[in-house]
């Protein structure tokens, strides 16, 4: 008894199953952003939503999931406005997962009161608690730094930034700096 035993044990442990996981699938791999982003430190979120309208800071609701191909493909674009912006705005990214069965609250400081039930969900809102921004699906980075930069009062005009993939599952995001021309 003992020998099968250790013959199961030795079959589990030099299986050749391999771990699978695909940016493009919308199977489940497990969190998304220490995954595809290489950034866990995103959630739980920092902050709540409730906080950051309170301390009028500018905050980026993501709604996602860890199961959808185009939330995975926003999770190194959402973990690039956290490496640029680092703790000038609060980002807020909430799996859906929780939301799904509650009414949409009348409360402003509620996340459900702005999830619309799509995913990938992005919001921007100022300081002063205005939605700047809400789109669904895939966005550009720069389109997401133009109107952060804008509801910080800070000009960004000169900067672009692309997303770089460095291996099949993580990505970076560089900076690229204009080049202004006069023609006379």
């Amino acid at each position: 008894m003992k020998i099968i035993k250790w013959i199961l044990i030795a079959l589990i442990f030099l299986s050749p199953y391999k771990a699978n996981a695909s940016r493009d699938s919308n199977s489940y791999d497990g969190n998304i952003f220490p995954i595809y982003a290489g950034n866990g430190a995103i959630v739980p979120p920092q902050t709540t939503l409730k906080e950051s309208l309170k301390n009028k800071r500018v905050a980026v609701l993501f709604f996602y999931l860890d199961d959808s191909s185009d939330s995975k493909a926003m999770a190194p674009i959402i973990s690039g406005l956290d490496l640029i912006w680092r703790n000038n705005i609060d980002i807020i990214a909430l799996t859906t997962d929780e939301l799904q069965d509650k009414e949409k609250s009348d409360l402003r400081n509620e996340p459900n009161y702005y999830w619309n039930g799509l995913i990938p969900q992005t919001i921007i809102i100022n300081s002063d608690g205005e939605v700047k921004y809400d789109q669904n699906g895939l966005i550009n980075i720069d389109e997401l730094n133009k109107i952060i930069g804008e509801a910080k009062g800070i000009d960004i005009n000169d900067t672009e930034f692309s997303l770089e993939s460095f291996n099949e599952y993580n990505s970076i995001i560089s900076e690229k700096k204009k080049i202004k021309t006069k023609i006379n």
